[in-house]
């Protein structure tokens, strides 16, 4: 019997097909469009989501439902001894909680990580969990690991429309107007727990400059001992953009060279609040194990 199965949902933005090739289990994300429920990756593509949203769609983010999640563990338990689940951040969806009261059932075979992360940093995470795993510890202790570390990641956001962040009345319809009469745009921050303001910015072009001295500020100050053991991260990543995005990916790589970056569509429940042309840069630090 093999030992640990890893789970995942859709906010790690891990496709169903980039699951399968890494030999995990994704949990895809509900959402109500106009009152009818679709599924990330398996009945909404990234294409339809941002095609909704550009009408105006009524759109809310919902979480797997508990006996989807518990008909997942009960079938990988029959060929695994144990399960390591990742959902998004507790900060950001009440599934990681409903994924740990659902877990007690289970004796310590399914160990649930709140780890405070959320799109590219949680897919670090999986990535992390499946290396801890090969290297033999078992679901309790990369469980342990991961949540150690959850506060060493960084996301910065920034966005071209503020009308999602008035809809979900984060900013005020004032502000939102003055923020488009003067271009601003704001650059936002996931720092575990939740989506906060960073700083305005004149423009995209300053505000792409602030995200990258803000992750280079980081890199000094918060991660400088991963960056000289060579196992910090960086990513970036966009909400259908994706010309832009490549864009920026090398203007992220002049910056930081000899990087291996990536470049990921934003999870939609991240998407879903900001809009469409966001771009992101993110950084965490990399599982300590034999390379």
């Amino acid at each position: 019997m093999k030992k640990i199965a890893i789970v995942t949902d859709s906010n790690s933005g891990i496709t169903q097909e980039e699951g399968r090739e890494l030999g995990i289990s994704v949990l895809p994300m509900p959402f109500y469009i106009n009152g009818q429920i679709y599924y990330e990756d398996i009945t909404l593509s990234q294409e339809e989501f941002y095609q909704k949203l550009s009408e105006d769609a009524d759109i809310s983010t919902s979480q797997p439902s508990p006996a989807d999640v518990l008909e997942l563990w009960e079938k990988l338990l029959k060929d695994y001894e144990q399960v390591v689940h990742i959902p998004m951040s507790s900060g950001l969806s009440a599934s990681c909680e409903t994924a740990m009261a659902l877990s007690q059932d289970f004796d310590g075979k399914v160990q649930v990580v709140n780890n405070q992360r959320i799109s590219v940093t949680q897919r670090q995470s999986v990535l992390d969990a499946l290396a801890l795993a090969k290297e033999g510890m078992d679901a309790l202790q990369v469980r342990e690991i991961l949540e150690k570390e959850k506060m060493e990641s960084s996301i910065y956001i920034t966005l071209e429309t503020l009308k999602y962040l008035k809809k979900g009345g984060r900013i005020t319809p004032a502000a939102a107007a003055i923020g488009t009469m003067l271009k601003l745009k704001p650059v936002l921050q996931i720092q575990g727990e939740k989506l906060d303001a960073y700083s305005k910015c004149r423009g995209k072009k300053q505000a792409r400059k602030t995200m990258l001295e803000a992750m280079k500020k980081d890199m000094e100050t918060r991660f400088p001992q991963y960056v000289r053991e060579g196992r910090f991260a960086l990513m970036t990543a966009y909400a259908g953009n994706e010309e832009e995005a490549q864009d920026w990916k090398k203007e992220v790589e002049a910056v930081f060279p000899g990087y291996s970056i990536t470049a990921k569509p934003l999870s939609l429940s991240v998407a879903c609040h900001i809009g469409h042309g966001a771009l992101a840069l993110a950084g965490a630090k990399m599982a300590d194990v034999q390379k």
